[in-house]
């Protein structure tokens, strides 16, 4: 796993992905009946959106990323949130298994990995965490919402032409947030033994032209990120498409793929 979202990438990150409603952090305890005894990996945990307030729900968070700027912003605002059980980690899917030491031989409730499964190999990992987690626990892929410019809506449709203006190509990439990404997670979890569950969330939420523009430079990789001359002019561009409003509604559909390890 290996992601280049360092630097600016990192603080667009932060300030601009969406976190995650009660809901679904109900419904991950619910799937696994986390506690106040259990640990948690949030594997590919960015700067926290899923990870901080997990940490509320049970006993510690393991906070994993391979991108130290990531790994920073979180802890950081771990801190300023007054989250004291929450660690953070250097690390990707290939150090999975490395996280045994780690605990101690302990285990743990869940593996949880949001908005990352398309930087990861499913089947390799799936089978690492296995001995990690807990009879009942068990891996949680969960998927943030469709991008931003890929929705069947006028505003997504214009910043998708927008963003379409400055790479100077056409923009397809959904990062297997689609049916097809689900399968794959799907078919993944039960090979590897896993019982499989699924569940959704939906909510309607206002999403600012600003969030907008950041969130799309959030997915970029820092060596791809545009100078800010042409980062000026896409939020611009933006701007004029959507006739000057400064804001709009997202249905925003959280979806958590489970694979429950069965009790023997």
């Amino acid at each position: 796993m290996a992601t280049g979202f360092g630097g600016e990438v990192a603080t667009y990150y932060a300030r601009h992905r969406r976190g995650y409603p009660p809901q679904v952090l109900d419904a991950l305890a619910a799937a696994f009946r986390l506690g106040a005894d259990d640990t948690v990996v949030d594997l590919g945990c960015g700067t926290g959106q899923l990870s901080i307030p997990l940490a509320d729900r049970v006993g510690a968070v393991i906070g994993m990323d391979p991108e130290p700027d990531m790994l920073v912003i979180a802890r950081r605002t771990a801190v300023d949130r007054g989250t004291a059980n929450a660690t953070w980690v250097l690390g990707g899917d290939s150090d999975v298994p490395a996280l045994s030491r780690l605990l101690g031989g302990g285990s743990v409730g869940a593996l949880t990995v949001a908005v990352a499964i398309h930087f990861m190999d499913r089947d390799t990992l799936f089978q690492a965490a296995q001995p990690l987690v807990r009879p009942g626990g068990g891996i949680a892929v969960v998927t943030n919402g469709e991008p931003l410019w890929m929705q069947d809506t006028e505003w997504s449709r214009a910043l998708r032409g927008c963003l379409e203006r400055m790479l100077g190509h056409p923009v397809t990439g959904r990062c297997q947030t689609d049916e097809d990404g689900r399968r794959r997670n799907r078919e993944a979890l039960v090979r590897a033994g896993y019982r499989y569950e699924e569940t959704s969330v939906r909510y309607d939420a206002p999403l600012t032209v600003d969030d907008m523009v950041g969130g799309v430079f959030s997915a970029m990789s820092a060596e791809h990120l545009p100078s800010s001359r042409r980062r000026a002019a896409f939020a611009a561009d933006v701007r004029e498409a959507l006739g000057g409003r400064t804001e709009v509604i997202e249905n925003v559909r959280v979806w958590m793929q489970c694979g429950v390890l069965v009790e023997v």
